[in-house]
């Protein structure tokens, strides 16, 4: 059982240890070349069909779940180290980490794979419907295939979370060895489950809180902009705004990786205490 006390000491640890201005300045970065990649994705959807512009709305999403695990693992690695006390060397922790972190991408690839799969299967769906005649009858009747292919793809964009905050403690932790990250992964979703899922909402409210707060400052940025008239005036938009986005959404996501460290701890501390009990 958790002691809210312990939960309250963790939380400001986390907390003290987001604001390095190393940590902040990497994840700043790589949170830029994620933007860079999504606003890619948004301009090629301004000129796509709906079919393809779909692919190219969750697709980003994917990638950049592979591209932050590995960023988390380098997060975890360092804020080990911070709360030890140790002096932090960032190249040096790179140095003995880049296995792992190159490794840890490969992790997404069944999330990706899963999604091409059901955009595909989705695109059979809208071919039936451009069939003359009995097109629309298709459509009507087959209205549950669509929506279940939807259901899944979010459902997905929600893995893509969950992977993010309960498999790269392990893989920062333990390294690289998937019979063994599957068998912890399996391991620490059966152990108590309302612990995991109370300690990732806490983990995640600052960077819900962080989108929202950044994400209604750039609509109403957008609501303003007289001179987009073309689209291209709307991707160079996002591009711009993109950059200070990342740069203030990046303390969030170090306090997500740094609370997700602490939750991973406390959920086996708190199991170690039970099984003596």
């Amino acid at each position: 059982m958790l002691d809210l006390s312990e939960i309250q000491r963790i939380f400001n640890r986390s907390w003290q240890h987001t604001f390095g201005k190393k940590k902040l300045l990497m994840t700043a970065v790589i949170l830029a070349l994620c933007g860079v990649l999504v606003v890619f994705c948004r301009a090629i959807a301004t000129y796509a069909g709906q079919w393809v512009a779909m692919s190219v709305t969750f697709l980003p999403v994917f990638l950049c779940a592979g591209i932050l695990l590995s960023t988390g693992i380098m997060l975890i690695r360092i804020y080990h180290d911070e709360v030890k006390q140790k002096d932090v060397q960032m190249m040096e922790v790179f140095a003995r980490s880049w296995e792992v972190v190159v490794g840890a991408s490969y992790f997404a690839i069944p999330i990706i794979l899963g999604y091409l799969l059901l955009w595909m299967v989705l695109g059979i769906f809208l071919l039936l419907r451009q069939i003359p005649g009995i097109g629309e009858f298709f459509a009507v009747i087959l209205a549950f295939g669509p929506f279940l292919i939807n259901l899944c793809i979010l459902l997905l964009c929600l893995l893509s979370f969950v992977m993010l905050y309960l498999l790269t403690p392990i893989l920062a932790f333990k390294g690289i060895n998937r019979i063994k990250t599957v068998q912890l992964l399996i391991e620490r979703t059966k152990r108590d489950v309302f612990s995991n899922i109370f300690l990732g909402a806490v983990a995640v409210l600052p960077l819900i809180f962080c989108l929202c707060l950044l994400s209604l400052s750039a609509f109403l940025t957008g609501s303003v902009c007289y001179a987009c008239s073309e689209p291209w005036h709307h991707v160079l938009q996002w591009f711009f705004i993109m950059i200070p986005f990342t740069a203030l959404l990046s303390p969030a996501v170090v306090f997500f990786f740094n609370f997700a460290a602490e939750a991973h701890v406390l959920i086996y501390k708190s199991a170690k205490k039970s099984s003596i009990v």
